[in-house]
């Protein structure tokens, strides 16, 4: 049915019938008005991926410990200290 649906003076008649509709005058300005919106929508996709690619769960470091704290009974903050800690303070002993 439509074994040759697309030959070559197929397309210079829709060709022809464009330039007729639309006037000589105003297709490059459509041409330049259809580049623009193309790049436009080139640019958005690539922002979206982009976007995408920086949601994506990163895998998290464990936390540093904080001070510990040592208390004299358990439940007791009232009298809770803070216990050296193991790291090297950079003093020289």
């Amino acid at each position: 049915m439509f074994r040759n649906a697309l030959e070559p003076w197929h397309l210079l008649i829709l060709v022809a019938v464009v330039v007729l509709i639309f006037g000589s005058k105003r297709l490059p300005d459509m041409a330049r008005a259809l580049g623009k919106s193309m790049r436009i929508l080139k640019s958005e996709t690539k922002a979206m991926k982009d976007d995408g690619a920086s949601n994506e769960p990163r895998p998290e470091s464990e936390p540093a410990p904080g001070p510990r704290t040592v208390s004299d009974a358990p439940g007791d903050t009232a009298t809770a200290r803070t216990a050296p800690t193991d790291s090297p303070t950079g003093h020289g002993d």
